[in-house]
């Protein structure tokens, strides 16, 4: 025993004998780190150096991920637990190798949990955590150290009306997003239960109200990214795209980051608040509908994308008042009616019935709400959400409110909806005596 402790001893000091390094030399990790990245790119030209369909990246990251884990260590292996208080390591995204999620998702053989013409997700487990995996393809080519930055960033993100990000991986021209599995249904399914039409989940007003804060402040959040500096665009907007949880009825809004982790906006994020000023280049008419394709559901998208085909600040405005008309009324953003007349389709919208129904002073907003809600909501509060959802998909993009404007509108009625509820909350305590006086 005396000699174990002896020789543990001798362990311990033993990188104290070692010669000092001044503070401006360079470590030998560091400096072999620093030169594996100047050969790669001394190696690759520019071209090279970006996220192709024929290239992958996902062994570049990797091994810049465990040269940083080494780092951090040899780091720990030389000094104590209570000298490592003071050392702050910079947080690491999650760059998932393309081994586990092809092996969580059974070499992509397992039931998908959902399914589109633009993407793919499995709901399987990695790492010990139940997540959501969604396969999507790259819109444009994209720099290594733009899809690690972006990593990072959203990584780092939180909301409580955002589903988070876990982390991503890549394969040739695929990316693989890992976001956290979140138990609840989508709000187009809490809206419209296809089996039994006359019934809904969110029955009374105040879950609704709670829903349309939620999305507003989520939204909110990710165009002006608190303490980020950044602001980040959406472009999946749509009532399948939120997610309503159980049994406190709030709302999560899913695939936050997938825009600029896909290369669908710009590569350089320009000021969210700025003023668009859509140019007739043939540039544009290109990727109009008779050019270059562009994602997005019909009854989301804005004028001004459908002509350009860029996600920007105010289309994502446009989708969310789109969404709170869903919420009101409890009707689908498109749909097509049979005509008895002409014996045909007409295409309705919730945009077009609730201009309708605000006319001549709102007189027909009683027979548009959801009359699943039996007619219990402050009218009100329920007119002013009503020209709010309006205002922001107003044709030009300029007239839409901002976000954080928003958010302040929608949590300021949520209070006047409290109120009243609690003003002509239905009696629920009270007993009855048939017995004779």
């Amino acid at each position: 025993m005396c000699k174990s402790k002896k020789k543990l001893s001798t362990q311990v000091m033993e990188p104290k004998q070692k010669p000092r390094r001044s503070s401006s030399s360079t470590s030998p990790v560091t400096a072999k780190k620093l030169s594996s990245l100047n050969d790669h790119q001394k190696s690759s030209s520019t071209s090279q150096n970006l996220i192709s369909p024929n290239g992958s990246t996902e062994s570049f990251i990797l091994n810049n991920l465990k040269n940083s884990q080494s780092w951090a260590s040899s780091k720990s292996s030389h000094h104590s637990l209570s000298s490592l208080k003071g050392v702050l390591l910079p947080e690491q995204p999650h760059i998932y190798n393309f081994t586990e999620i092809r092996s969580a998702t059974q070499n992509f053989l397992k039931n998908s949990f959902s399914s589109s013409s633009t993407s793919t997700s499995w709901r399987c487990v990695i790492r010990g955590q139940e997540v959501v995996v969604i396969q999507r393809k790259f819109r444009r080519p994209m720099e290594i150290d733009e899809l690690v930055d972006q990593v990072a960033m959203i990584c780092r993100s939180h909301h409580s009306s955002l589903i988070p990000l876990k982390g991503a991986s890549v394969s040739g021209n695929y990316i693989y997003l890992v976001y956290e599995y979140t138990e609840g249904v989508n709000l187009s399914e809490a809206l419209r239960n296809r089996r039994n039409p006359n019934f809904t989940v969110l029955s009374n007003w105040i879950s609704r109200i709670q829903i349309a804060s939620d999305i507003a402040h989520g939204l909110d959040y990710i165009h002006h990214s608190t303490g980020l500096g950044l602001g980040f665009v959406h472009n999946h907007i749509k009532s399948t795209s939120i997610i309503v949880t159980e049994p406190s009825f709030h709302a999560k809004i899913c695939h936050f980051g997938t825009a600029e982790l896909c290369g669908e906006t710009p590569s350089e994020i320009g000021d969210p608040n700025s003023e668009i000023k859509p140019k007739k280049t043939p540039e544009l008419k290109k990727c109009g509908s008779k050019g270059l394709k562009f994602e997005g559901t019909r009854g989301y998208m804005a004028p001004e994308f459908q002509w350009t085909g860029m996600a920007t600040v105010k289309s994502d405005v446009y989708a969310f008042g789109v969404v709170v008309l869903e919420l009101i009324s409890g009707k689908e953003a498109v749909k097509y009616e049979f005509d008895e007349e002409s014996g045909g389709y007409v295409r309705v919208s919730v945009i077009e019935t609730a201009v309708k129904a605000t006319e001549d002073g709102g007189a027909g907003l009683r027979g548009w709400v959801d009359k699943r809600l039996k007619d219990s909501y402050p009218v009100e509060v329920a007119e002013k959400l009503v020209r709010i959802g309006l205002e922001c998909v107003e044709t030009n993009p300029n007239n839409r409110p901002d976000m954080g404007r928003v958010a302040g509108r929608v949590s300021q009625m949520y209070l006047e909806s409290k109120t009243w509820a609690e003003k002509f909350a239905p009696l629920t305590d009270f007993t009855v005596s048939l017995a004779p006086r």
